[in-house]
């Protein structure tokens, strides 16, 4: 008798064991389900498309590269007596608008070597493989480096006995006292101060009116009015753009052109 009731005790433990167990599993399986509907193990969404940004033109970047350095430029001016428009027009051409390797590099926009430079130096490939320039913690310091690279050397002492607001004389002056080999580099000069009348800069330091020339229609970037002297080749040199853009961009046969003819001077996107 105490044998089957024995047997009776341990049976009835075995089955409530039982139960216990496949209650713990389902349970498990009922949190499983609701991490799924909760989202935690649902994939993440997909990214949104990147939205291509439209190229600019190279006269884009000039007219941005003017507006973020004319103020240092003609604060140059008041202090060193170097023309602001000089100062904008060597860093348009030296540091490519500001898109230059060295620039991005070095905050260098002037494209000054090492010499006898003690602070921070990048090296860069220019006459020579890797040659040692400058480098700043600031595009500020590249233009007051600049300024006194000029008005504390002899050989371009004679720079600062022109009118201050000769930057014909200032950009030929450069070339004859060595800052440059390229013997077109006054006429690039020359042509940026006037294409983009950076004079206006020289005359508001000095306080006087800036030169009158109506080149580009106000109301209309794209639009240039012909001016007595001017060809198609003088205006694509202006424009950076070949005479063949220009002759598409006006429907025009031939090289001939008149006074007071309105152009279409659109040149090719800058691409990045």
């Amino acid at each position: 008798m105490r044998t089957k009731q024995l047997f009776i005790l341990i049976l009835t433990l075995v089955l409530v064991s039982s139960c216990g167990s496949k209650k713990k599993v389902v349970s498990r399986d009922k949190d499983r389900k609701m991490e799924q509907s909760s989202g935690r193990n649902e994939n993440p969404p997909a990214e949104a498309p990147k939205v291509r940004l439209p190229e600019k033109r190279y006269s884009d970047v000039v007219e941005e590269y003017i507006d973020g350095y004319a103020e240092i430029a003609k604060e140059e001016m008041k202090l060193y007596n170097i023309p602001a428009s000089i100062t904008l027009a060597q860093g348009i051409l030296e540091s490519g608008a500001g898109l230059g390797d060295l620039t991005r590099r070095a905050n260098n926009h002037f494209g000054i070597k090492c010499h006898e430079w003690r602070g921070d130096k990048v090296y860069h490939d220019d006459d020579l493989s890797q040659e040692c320039f400058r480098k700043y913690k600031d595009s500020k310091y590249s233009y007051r480096d600049h300024s006194l690279f000029l008005s504390e050397r002899k050989r371009y002492g004679g720079l600062f006995e022109l009118d201050p607001d000769d930057y014909e004389g200032w950009a030929n002056g450069l070339r004859a006292a060595g800052y440059a080999t390229d013997r077109r580099y006054p006429a690039k000069l020359i042509d940026l101060i006037e294409r983009y009348q950076l004079d206006r800069f020289d005359a508001e330091v000095l306080g006087k009116k800036s030169r009158n020339r109506p080149v580009v229609k106000q109301n209309n970037s794209n639009g240039y009015i012909v001016q007595k002297g001017d060809t198609l080749y003088s205006i694509s040199k202006r424009f950076n753009i070949t005479v063949e853009i220009l002759k598409e961009n006006n429907n025009l046969n031939s090289t001939n052109i008149a006074v007071g003819q309105e152009l279409n001077v659109q040149s090719a996107p800058v691409k990045f």
